[in-house]
């Protein structure tokens, strides 16, 4: 029998609302992509970007038209071929890996060598806002050991304090998300140094962040929309100190898997994250991250509500799937 392709576009609301330095938004819009294959069935979510030329309808329609090489028994180092990276082919690659588990009986996390799992330290995300609003979200998650607040605005000194001051034990990750620019950046980081921040993502354009290898890292910077597949690590070598892995980035926990492991061989440190979706984009996710320096998906915590059955949360600790959801 012919293995069958469907794909479901979904909405799943916010808490609240979600803001960073590109805009805000109050749903998360997520595709699924379910392969039917006799009796079992594999699914994949993802999450389309508008920061990468993605859109809802385009990323369903480039699903759908991989049906008939899916039909064919296409594998998943055949679809690295076949699509770009990007979040339709992550939707597939995951979708792949949940069907060929529950077809073999084998884990993907024993197929991986992610075993034996464990529950994992994530960090937990406060929207960009006014350093008031952002202070109030800091000192409302001041228990959890690790917090990603968003910034990349022209206050963010006053931010960084104000979040400092209201959570003082946690650590701290700033994800500027290509806000800062080559004349902030070197009072920023001075300052990010000065209040204990542990490290921060993407602080300049993708593509624009030669600087960063002529100033002082007194806090590690990560990659995040300058890293998408192992191809682009090398030029970022003396550039930035870690990458910040996602599937919908990398196309899939395929193409995830070399990534990891060829920013380890470059000395790279290693973050595992996510766009804001439910518990089945984090699912693999989270046996990516296994050993990982830096864990972020937290996608699930920011929603009303998630998918049943999703991940277990306890505080900021997430465990690994169990089969009735991925893997």
């Amino acid at each position: 029998m012919a293995r069958v392709i469907s794909v479901e576009a979904e909405r799943f609301p916010i808490a609240g609302i979600f803001t960073i330095s590109r805009g805000s938004k109050t749903e998360a819009e997520v595709i699924t992509c379910i392969i039917r294959d006799g009796g079992h069935t594999g699914r994949g979510e993802c999450v389309p970007y508008k920061r990468y030329g993605e859109t809802m309808d385009g990323v369903r329609d480039a699903i759908q038209a991989m049906s008939g090489q899916i039909a064919d028994g296409i594998s998943r180092a055949g679809l690295l071929d076949a699509m770009p990276a990007g979040a339709a082919r992550n939707a597939i690659d995951c979708a792949l890996w949940d069907l060929e588990a529950k077809g073999s009986g084998t884990s993907v996390a024993s197929a991986i060598g992610a075993v034996p799992t464990k529950a994992l330290e994530t960090a937990y995300t406060l929207s960009l806002a006014e350093p008031d609003a952002m202070a109030a979200q800091a000192r409302a998650n001041a228990a959890r050991p690790l917090l990603k607040v968003k910034i990349g605005g022209d206050n963010d000194i006053a931010r960084i304090r104000a979040v400092r001051q209201a959570a003082p034990d946690s650590r701290i990750i700033l994800d500027a998300n290509e806000g800062w620019t080559d004349e902030t950046i070197v009072a920023n980081l001075a300052f990010a140094a000065e209040q204990g921040i542990t490290l921060i993502e993407q602080p300049l354009p993708a593509g624009h962040d030669e600087i960063l290898r002529h100033i002082a890292h007194p806090v590690p910077i990560c990659a995040d929309e300058s890293v998408h597949e192992a191809k682009n690590l090398a030029a970022l070598v003396g550039l930035y100190d870690a990458v910040n892995i996602k599937l919908d980035k990398s196309g899939g926990l395929t193409a995830a898997l070399v990534l990891r492991d060829r920013a380890r061989d470059l000395g790279f440190g290693v973050m595992v994250g996510c766009m804001v979706g439910t518990s089945l984009a984090m699912a693999p996710a989270v046996l990516l991250a296994q050993g990982a320096e830096f864990v972020d998906l937290d996608g699930p915590l920011l929603l009303a509500r998630d998918r049943v059955p999703g991940l277990v949360y306890e505080g900021s600790l997430v465990s690994p799937p169990e089969p009735a959801l991925w893997g």
